[in-house]
């Protein structure tokens, strides 16, 4: 395989599947919304706010979100009786892959829209839903990430931030939360946060967890930004102190959080994940273009290795394919012979060799910033720094390995402690 057919980038490439002529008219009619909208002001924003890049024009892309909202265009895959469109799986995916190929500017609305949204519809009460699915249709309300702690992150059962409820206080019945989170996506500028929180005394593991909603803007929320390689503080690290909310903003039973905590990462990685590889394949063309410019071309092994990524690339998209139509959302990451989780892995290692033949092909050049007065990184540099997390964060490969190996393949169970 030559440069040539290395450069054949897949987002131009054919995307039928089989596709109706109503799924192929569907495609026309976003291809030419997000074409017509995408300009001027908005056009500006093409590219921004990606992976390593979340700092970039916040509340620019928040009104952007919006202006998505106010034509319909946000929780396209929400059933309509919730404000969604009610698309079905394959146009969700046809959303989200023209959504990439505009490079239209990433969300800021993702935890809400995508994950805890479509948690409420399946696990939240009536009152809950009319609370909070209109704001995040909207884009009114932001939400974060409650999960992963200092020592319990893989291993989302260690949880010890804990909260108790409380009777007869100003607000009435309250649940009181102490303890810490971190890797908190979003929560410096996001209104609430979904927390998993141990609110049975003495209980151990899966037992005794619940899934509280948390207002941020309050004295007992501390949101501290964790800086990055990349120069973005994404994450954060999040303190509760004696912090309250509602007793009735607990999903599910109390006692019974671990089963939607797992039924929200059956959400993680659905159709939007999916759209990933249109972007994957933008970046492998920016790697290929870079190495015509540099003439690593010319090296036989660097070749057979972009040819490589190519190929890989368009299988990773049809095994995400195959995988989403074995699972229902809200299933846990066992669901469909482990498809999420062999999907995770695929394309977290893919991306991840993908950074490093960006560095080989930068050679020396991948070394130093462009600029003396500060550490302004391009576009490759970052790549490979971020992609460095890919198999950690969502669920490090450990995890879904030993998913694979204990609850689909019936393998014994990990020894603790080992």
């Amino acid at each position: 395989m030559d440069s040539a057919d290395i450069a054949a980038e897949t987002p131009d490439s054919p995307t039928s599947l089989g596709e109706s002529g109503a799924d192929r008219a569907f495609r026309s009619e976003i291809r030419q919304w997000l074409g017509d909208h995408l300009a001027g002001e908005w056009g500006a924003l093409k590219g921004l706010g990606g992976p390593g890049r979340d700092h970039e024009a916040i509340e620019e892309r928040l009104a952007w979100n919006r202006h998505l909202a106010e034509h319909g265009w946000t929780c396209v895959g929400w059933p309509t009786e919730h404000g969604g469109r009610g698309l079905s799986l394959w146009q969700q995916v046809i959303f989200h892959e023209e959504y990439a190929r505009a490079d239209a500017p990433h969300g800021v609305n993702h935890l809400g829209e995508t994950l805890l949204g479509p948690t409420l519809i399946a696990f939240g009460t009536p009152a809950q839903q009319e609370r909070f699915l209109p704001k995040i249709l909207a884009v009114e309300e932001l939400w974060a990430q409650g999960y992963s702690e200092p020592n319990a992150g893989s291993d989302l059962a260690n949880v010890q931030t804990k909260a108790r409820l409380v009777d007869g206080g100003p607000n009435g019945a309250e649940w009181i939360i102490d303890g810490q989170k971190v890797w908190t996506s979003n929560a410096h500028f996001s209104q609430w946060v979904f927390v998993i929180a141990r609110t049975e005394v003495g209980s151990q593991r899966h037992q005794g967890l619940s899934f509280l909603l948390v207002p941020i803007d309050q004295d007992g929320v501390d949101v501290r930004p964790i800086e990055q390689l990349t120069g973005g503080s994404e994450f954060n690290e999040v303190f509760f102190t004696g912090a309250r909310t509602s007793a009735d903003l607990v999903v599910g039973e109390p006692g019974q959080g671990w089963g939607v905590a797992m039924g929200l990462l059956g959400f993680e990685r659905g159709v939007s994940t999916l759209a990933q590889t249109v972007t994957y394949a933008r970046e492998l063309q920016h790697v290929v273009d870079t190495a015509r410019r540099t003439g690593a071309i010319d090296d036989p092994v660097l070749r057979d290795r972009l040819a490589a990524l190519k190929v890989e690339l368009e299988v990773i998209r049809a095994q995400g394919l195959r995988g989403l139509s074995l699972l229902t959302g809200g299933e846990d990451s066992s669901a469909g012979g482990g498809a999420g989780s062999i999907f995770k892995l695929v394309w977290a290692n893919w991306h991840r060799r993908l950074g490093e033949v960006a560095m080989q092909v930068l050679a020396t050049d991948g070394l130093t910033t462009r600029s003396a007065e500060g550490y302004d990184l391009d576009d490759l540099q970052r790549l490979f720094l971020f992609s460095r997390a890919d198999t950690i964060y969502g669920g490090s490969d450990e995890i879904q390995k030993n998913i694979l190996a204990e609850r689909v393949l019936g393998l014994p169970r990990e020894p603790k402690g080992a």
